[in-house]
């Protein structure tokens, strides 16, 4: 008889109405972060017959049905986190403050004024979103029991994620730079806020979504 993976052993000590959220809740929050990008820029182009590309996704909260879905996907992102329970308390309580991340810049848009506490309310919840997706991606989901060897399928997956959580962290530093230090009519022009987090958005997506070891690198 072969040992159970690791991936098994983990759904042989769940109840059976647990099963399918734990792994699929992985794969749902996973794809909002994917899928964001590209439904806030098809919902503007439906409502204004525009594809053009905003200063940041955040911006998309007054295009119409661009706004729609990005308040949207903030609230179902906010749900799948609260849903959420990992092997860990840690995991769990890491799902929460992301939950109230997503849930608060959903509230507080930053076109709701220029320099007010709102607009800077998101920011904030933007930083903490951030650092919740980079915290599982380098810490929570590299874990590893010092007990058992770990899987060659495993040692990939941990590349997976520290590469994910680089990624993340090189695009919140993109960003500062891009507000900070290049010109205004630079980032316009080439919506580069947009871009970077389209990118830690994906890699964040990518992240959760090799968690799930549903599609690949599942231990044999």
């Amino acid at each position: 008889m072969h040992p159970l993976s690791q991936h098994e052993q983990e759904t042989a000590t769940r109840p059976n109405d647990q099963i399918i959220s734990y792994y699929t809740l992985r794969i749902l929050i996973g794809a909002t972060g994917i899928l964001l990008p590209i439904l806030v820029v098809f919902g503007k182009w439906i409502s204004n017959g525009s594809p053009a590309l905003e200063f940041s996704i955040s911006d998309y909260y007054d295009n119409g049905a661009g706004g729609d879905i990005l308040v949207g996907v903030l609230f179902v992102l906010g749900f799948f986190l609260l849903s959420y329970k990992g092997p860990d308390k840690l995991d769990n309580r890491t799902a929460d403050i992301g939950c109230v991340a997503a849930l608060g810049l959903a509230l507080f848009p930053t076109t709701y004024c220029n320099g007010c506490w709102v607009y800077y309310a998101h920011f904030v919840f933007a930083l903490s979103l951030f650092s919740v997706f980079i915290f599982f991606s380098l810490v929570l989901f590299r874990k590893t029991n010092p007990a058992k060897a770990m899987t060659p399928e495993k040692k990939n997956r941990n590349k997976v994620y520290l590469v994910c959580g680089i990624i993340m962290i090189a695009c919140i530093l993109a960003i500062t730079f891009s507000l900070v230090v290049l010109k205004q009519e630079i980032c316009e022009k080439y919506s580069l806020v947009y871009w970077f987090e389209s990118i830690a958005l994906v890699s964040f997506g990518i992240s959760w979504i090799t968690k799930s070891e549903t599609f690949y690198l599942r231990d044999k």
